[in-house]
C-alpha cells in the first residue's frame, strides 16, 4: 500500500495535479469503482511502462522496479466489462509469459505472412448461443417440465 501512496505521490510531482486527476478520467478510473479487479489493474499501472498496445486495443505493462519477478508484466484488457485469458494473442503471450523478451509488435514484425491465422478470442461460455446447457437448465429453451414430479411425503405411524 505504501508503494501505491509513494507512485500516486511520485504522478502528481512529475505531471501537476490537475494533469494527474485528468489522465485518471481519461484511463478509464471511474469505471473502477464497480470493478475490483479493473482498480487493482489501474493500480498496479501507476509507474509502470507502457510497452505495446495490440490490434484489439489491449494495453501491455512492465514494471522492473520494486516488483517480485515473474509479476512484473501484466495486460489491461480493453473490454473492460468482460475479459478473459483467450483475448490476448500469441505474439503477446510469449512475451507475458516471459517465453520470449520480444514484444508482441516486434514477433509481428518477424513473422512471415503467408503462415498463420489471425487470432480470434474463444466465445466458449460468452452469449447463450455457445454455451451448453442440460435439459434442466432455467436457459435451456427445451426446459423440462419439473412440475409433473411431487416430492415424496413421509406417511405418519401413530
Amino acid at each position: 500500500m505504501a508503494s501505491v501512496v509513494k507512485n500516486v505521490l511520485k504522478g502528481i510531482r512529475e505531471r501537476g495535479l490537475v494533469n494527474f486527476a485528468r489522465e485518471l478520467r481519461e484511463e478509464g478510473f471511474l469505471n473502477c469503482l464497480t470493478d475490483g479487479n479493473l482498480l487493482q489493474t489501474k493500480i498496479h499501472n501507476i509507474g509502470a511502462t507502457l510497452v505495446g498496445v495490440d490490434k484489439f486495443g489491449n494495453k501491455y505493462y512492465q514494471k522492473l522496479e520494486g516488483t517480485q519477478y515473474g509479476r512484473h508484466r501484466w495486460v489491461e484488457y480493453a473490454a473492460k466489462d468482460r475479459y478473459n485469458a483467450s483475448q490476448v494473442p500469441a505474439e503477446w503471450h510469449g512475451w507475458l509469459h516471459f517465453i520470449t523478451d520480444h514484444t508482441g509488435d516486434e514477433l509481428l514484425m518477424l513473422k512471415p505472412k503467408r503462415y498463420g491465422l489471425d487470432h480470434k478470442e474463444n466465445f466458449s461460455g460468452e452469449g447463450d448461443e455457445y454455451i451448453y446447457h442440460s435439459k434442466g437448465h432455467t436457459l435451456n429453451p427445451g426446459q423440462r417440465d419439473w412440475t409433473r414430479y411431487q416430492s415424496w411425503q413421509p406417511t405418519k405411524t401413530q
